[in-house]
């Protein structure tokens, strides 16, 4: 397995929520549509054709991945483009005067700024399921909040900052109970867990959290399913994406998802699971009572571990070490740090939530690195020991 070229000589890269390196192997099946390969793909003569064949394939490849059918696969430009299309686009095809829309507060900003738009400009209702000390939503809260004129419910698949797994299938069931359309941002999700879209009705894929480049990612669509399009024009990606397609981005999108597909097949979420908890206990051990797990224990992503350590913020231990590449659970403002939203949903006390830390594996972790991480931050937190 190849390492991208970036990972080579820079710091421990523990931040694989955020981005991936693109594959090399994904890199390598662009460069034919970047060059060669230029034609449009809805010309009818030679060069149209080999690259509707690529673009055809791509997305097979995806929904593959997702265990369904190509036909339900619409390329987009970015994750927030797919969650925008999805949000925006089942609440204006709805018809309906005063739309209601359900969601929870830790959704990405994608999913929560299009639902403060369509209450600012379309009149929808929008309510806010709670969530518990772990991040996750009771699939009870979802069956009281539907009423008459409920269009949507958007529940992510995993949380990007503790990992924490929605009872997805569970929602979505309630959701179709009542006849009302389910989205679900599983950006975070696909490529590191099974994930089967067969029974959901919009899902959101996310290229550059799998390995492919920035700047591509997908709708999956149950059929029948009405969306009003973000972009009008030429009548693209089943006239839900106008504008030329993309081709060397849906064909990265295509193989990272079949490269995803194998990895799962031979157990490599397993790996990194034994990795990430090595790193958590190890921590553990050398902090005797000071690191704290944030979101559920088992019910998490493979990868991600949102841990805080008393005495010091998570800013401060990474401003401390340059030599891990992480992130931290909280936003800075001006220099103002404060709690991230998720954190505080789960109500988490402010000085826990400033002192968490995300480290997130991926594909090219090793155990080396993850002792080498372990050392790093034990020795900045070290320096700084709580009261």
């Amino acid at each position: 397995m190849t390492v991208p070229r970036g990972l080579l000589d820079g710091p421990i890269y523990l931040d694989y929520n955020a981005t991936t390196p693109i594959d090399p192997a994904v890199a390598e099946s662009m460069l034919p549509y970047l060059t060669a390969e230029f034609g449009n793909p809805s010309s009818t003569h030679h060069y149209g054709r080999e690259s509707r064949i690529a673009l055809d394939h791509a997305r097979d490849q995806v929904a593959a991945l997702l265990g369904t059918s190509a036909e339900r696969i619409v390329f987009t430009g970015s994750g927030s483009e797919a969650d925008n299309l999805a949000i925006r686009g089942a609440v204006l095809a709805s018809g309906v005067v005063r739309p209601h829309v359900i969601t929870q507060p830790t959704e990405h900003p994608a999913v929560l700024q299009a639902c403060e738009a369509l209450r600012r400009w379309h009149n929808a209702e929008v309510t806010f399921l709670p969530v518990d000390g772990n991040g996750l939503v009771d699939p009870a809260d979802l069956a009281a909040a539907i009423n008459p004129r409920t269009v949507l419910v958007s529940v992510m698949a995993a949380n990007n900052e503790t990992g924490a797994l929605q009872p997805i299938d569970e929602l979505a069931r309630i959701a179709r109970e009542y006849g009302v359309v389910f989205h679900t941002d599983a950006a975070q999700a696909i490529g590191k867990i099974q994930f089967d879209a067969t029974e959901l009705d919009l899902v959101t894929v996310v290229g550059h959290k799998m390995y492919a480049p920035k700047g591509i990612g997908a709708l999956c669509i149950w059929p029948g399913v009405p969306l009003e399009p973000l972009v009008y024009g030429g009548g693209q990606e089943h006239g839900l994406r106008a504008g030329t397609e993309n081709v060397a981005l849906a064909v990265a999108l295509g193989t990272a998802a079949e490269l995803a597909a194998k990895d799962l097949a031979s157990g490599c979420h397993d790996r990194i699971r034994e990795l990430r908890d090595r790193l958590h206990h190890r921590l553990a051990a050398e902090l005797p009572g000071r690191v704290h797990l944030n979101g559920p224990d088992t019910a998490r992503l493979p990868n991600t571990l949102n841990i805080s350590i008393d005495g010091i913020a998570g800013h401060e231990l990474l401003d401390a070490t340059t030599a891990i590449a992480a992130s931290t659970g909280s936003a800075c403002h001006s220099g103002n740090h404060q709690p991230s939203p998720v954190l505080t949903a789960m109500g988490m006390p402010a000085d826990r939530g400033l002192g968490a830390l995300r480290l997130s594996l991926g594909r090219w972790s090793t155990t080396e690195q993850i002792d080498q991480a372990a050392h790093h931050i034990v020795e900045a937190a070290s320096a700084c020991p709580t009261s």
